[in-house]
């Protein structure tokens, strides 16, 4: 079993957080989103996994590529990165990692994180997991017939064909073949909407005689923006918050935390209350303050504030009154 994850975006809803670190690697929970898909995705999948493909943009750097890498170690795959300069649609990310997409392939966009019970069927031709929502024009869809199979899928239809949105993760049995259609898109120069599509070519597919169901999960959480960012925040920690998310060597002096937290290494908090639903970064200072709900990066420094629903990045030094705040890297106020 291959996993590939396309994560060239460049994350422009996310900024200014996403001008200093690619939307994949910021935190949710204490961990980064495109790590906890990778955590999520094993738990489901009855088999080993061999190879996890990122596909990133050149620009995101070494070090980017060096904690993706790590992060496939620790589920016990070998992680290979890929490049995608120019966004041409998904079909085309997923041709750079051609070379993994043999034999049975997981596909699963880095903005999506799910909640689910179930451990996948890999004996189905594919699985496209779904969810109800209340305005399919923004999403790919899928339509079944009366066998519960997918027979038709659009991208972002302009008139109503389903009310089953795609949510940004497939199985797929026969990469090859999923490959085959994909490089024939390309190759014929066959785009949607101006993109080589992923819903074209499995489309493609089905016409072909590929069966696929949908799936479903219990809850699907987005990242795509800064308030679904603190939404899945919290969420996160309310499903693992029966473990240790606090560090031990966090210093706390006539302070409170109210739980789930999480709260990584080298963490001082002074004089302050902090939680519910708060997740702070590495060696970040927090004094004078009350904070809830709100992600705070690493290495910054919050005094006689009130916060909440707010995201603070790295390096961010903020002394102020109470705030619904979105802050980038290397910001002072």
């Amino acid at each position: 079993m291959n996993i590939i994850i396309p994560m060239a975006g460049l994350g422009k809803r996310l900024r200014p957080h996403t001008l200093t670190t690619p939307k994949p690697l910021l935190p949710i929970a204490g961990k980064p989103i495109v790590h906890r898909l990778v955590e999520d995705i094993a738990k489901v999948c009855p088999e080993k996994i061999d190879f996890i493909g990122f596909i990133i943009h050149p620009s995101f750097g070494a070090d980017v590529e060096q904690d993706l890498l790590a992060v496939a170690k620790q589920v016990g795959a070998q992680g290979k990165v890929y490049y995608q300069k120019e966004a041409l649609g998904i079909s085309h990310a997923l041709l750079f990692a051609k070379e993994i997409i043999e034999g049975k392939v997981i596909i699963a966009f880095a903005d999506t994180l799910f909640r689910t019970e179930f451990k996948l069927d890999t004996s189905s031709d594919g699985v496209i997991w779904v969810q109800k929502v209340d305005n399919p024009a923004q999403f790919g869809v899928v339509r079944l017939n009366q066998k519960n199979e997918i027979i038709e899928l659009v991208e972002k239809p302009s008139t109503f064909v389903s009310d089953l949105a795609i949510i940004g993760i497939y199985y797929i049995r026969d990469g090859a073949k999923l490959r085959a259609e994909m490089q024939h898109l390309l190759d014929h120069d066959i785009k949607e909407k101006g993109e080589y599509q992923l819903t074209t070519a499995l489309a493609r597919m089905t016409t072909s005689g590929a069966r696929f169901t949908p799936g479903q999960v219990d809850e699907w959480l987005d990242c795509g923006n800064k308030q679904a960012m603190i939404d899945t925040n919290k969420r996160y920690l309310e499903f693992i918050k029966g473990n240790q998310l606090i560090s031990s060597d966090v210093k706390l002096t006539n302070s409170h935390i109210i739980g789930p937290c999480s709260i990584a290494s080298g963490c001082k908090i002074e004089n302050a209350v902090v939680g519910p639903h708060v997740s702070i970064g590495e060696y970040t200072t927090i004094r004078d303050a009350r904070i809830s709900n709100s992600i705070i990066g690493k290495n910054s420094e919050v005094s006689n504030a009130v916060l909440s629903n707010s995201m603070l990045g790295n390096f961010v030094n903020f002394e102020g009154n109470p705030e619904d705040l979105s802050l980038g890297d290397y910001s002072t106020i």
